[in-house]
């Protein structure tokens, strides 16, 4: 006699972006999506660049740790000021848009 396996439901259904999901304050949300966009593009830059961790202490005028803090994405404490300062040194003007939320 065979046993139906039951289906698996989901015990959580997301809604659709995990910093949402993780209990953040609307406020606080948007200031971690702020400062992951920041990071992303960083990162972006850096991989088209090629940029090695030496070079970007030069560039960016920051020792070695902040370095690989920055690209393992170590960014807790940093500020939204300071990604944005480290954009500008690697020549990207930052433009901000914003819309209404669903």
């Amino acid at each position: 006699m065979k046993v139906k396996q039951k289906e698996s439901e989901p015990s959580y259904i997301s809604r659709g972006n995990v910093i949402d999901d993780l209990g953040f304050s609307p406020e606080e949300a948007a200031a971690i999506k702020l400062k992951a966009s920041l990071h992303a593009e960083i990162l972006l830059i850096v991989k088209k660049r090629k940029l090695r961790p030496r070079q970007l202490e030069k560039i960016l005028d920051q020792p070695q740790p902040r370095i690989s803090e920055l690209l393992n994405g170590k960014i807790s404490k940093m500020s939204a000021e300071k990604l944005a300062g480290y954009l500008s040194r690697l020549g990207v003007e930052i433009k901000v848009s914003a819309h209404r939320a669903a």
